[in-house]
């Protein structure tokens, strides 16, 4: 099993990007998918999930109404699209499978990959 994140970079503030989780080694579509972030000196925080479907999504206040989560099935991809990028969301991102559910960010069930880093600065 393995999910790789990638697609960071430098941005500015109020800027977007997009990054993406992709995953091999096991049936992608059977399994929903979570983004993590973790700052410096700050613990991994859950920042959005996204059913096996793409039916559901939950998204942690902070980012709710800037990020939109979505998966492509067909490419073993999710991707987490971030506009109004402030410098609280500088992090390095990571992606994992979960168990989907819509009261609490559920922990991710396998160890993260390599993450990607993304920056929010002028």
């Amino acid at each position: 099993v393995q999910l790789q994140a990638s697609g960071g970079g430098l941005v500015r503030p109020g800027g977007s990007l997009r990054i993406s989780c992709t995953g091999s080694g096991f049936p992608f579509d059977d399994y929903a998918v979570g983004w993590f972030r973790q700052a410096p000196g700050k613990e991994r925080e859950g920042v959005s999930c996204l059913s096996n479907t793409g039916r559901s999504t939950y998204y942690v206040p902070s980012v709710k109404g800037r990020f939109t989560i979505s998966r492509d099935n067909t490419k073993n991809t999710v991707y987490l699209q971030m506009s109004g990028l402030k410098p609280e969301d500088t992090a390095v991102y990571f992606c994992a499978r979960v168990w989907y559910s819509d009261y609490s960010f559920p922990d991710p069930i396998d160890s993260f990959g390599q993450g990607t880093q993304v920056t929010v600065s002028s």
